[in-house]
């Protein structure tokens, strides 16, 4: 077994004697272990198979609301898209592709796979950004334009299964 200095002095190449001076190197040496923990460890019996969690439940929507900046102006406008329709927001067109959310019961989390185009001013699409979107972390994947942002701000119009009624009071 190393001493603690020892290890030290070896990770940062030092001797013991730069470490400490020669007179101390001799009170840091290596003791010998007794024979009983000299043996090899016993080995560990393998982990117990974690039980592996039933992934989120997922709800799908279909409806996306959205937040845009226009920098020009200052204004933060909120609008909806239903999801595989297109609105124009500037000269940005959002598609949203799938808009998820989790049950009431879960950890609230509203994610959305998303298509903007930009129109040029020679009336040409150009797409600026596909992929998907975290209300919970807008600033992840926001789109990010020299006049505009957008980002997703929720999804609704899903079905979202209500907790199961438990007895009620005085029966």
């Amino acid at each position: 077994m190393i001493s603690v200095f020892r290890a030290v002095a070896l990770i940062f190449g030092l001797g013991l004697s730069a470490l400490a001076g020669t007179a101390q190197a001799q009170f840091f040496q290596q003791v010998p272990q007794p024979e009983a923990q000299q043996q090899q460890p016993q080995q560990l019996p393998p982990p117990p198979a974690e039980e592996q969690a039933p992934p989120p439940e997922r709800i799908e929507n279909p409806v996306a609301h959205f937040s845009g900046l226009d920098k020009v102006t200052g204004r933060i406008f909120a609008f909806d898209v239903k999801v595989d329709e297109t609105v124009q927001f500037g000269a940005l067109q959002v598609t949203p592709r799938v808009c998820y959310t989790r049950p009431p019961t879960e950890q609230p989390e509203t994610i959305a796979f998303v298509e903007v185009d930009e129109i040029t001013l020679q009336k040409e699409q150009k797409r600026i950004f596909t992929g998907w979107m975290f209300a919970d972390s807008p600033g992840l994947n926001a789109v990010e334009h020299p006049i505009y942002d957008v980002w997703i701000t929720d999804c609704t119009g899903g079905e979202r299964r209500e907790a199961p009624e438990g007895p009620k009071l005085g029966e």
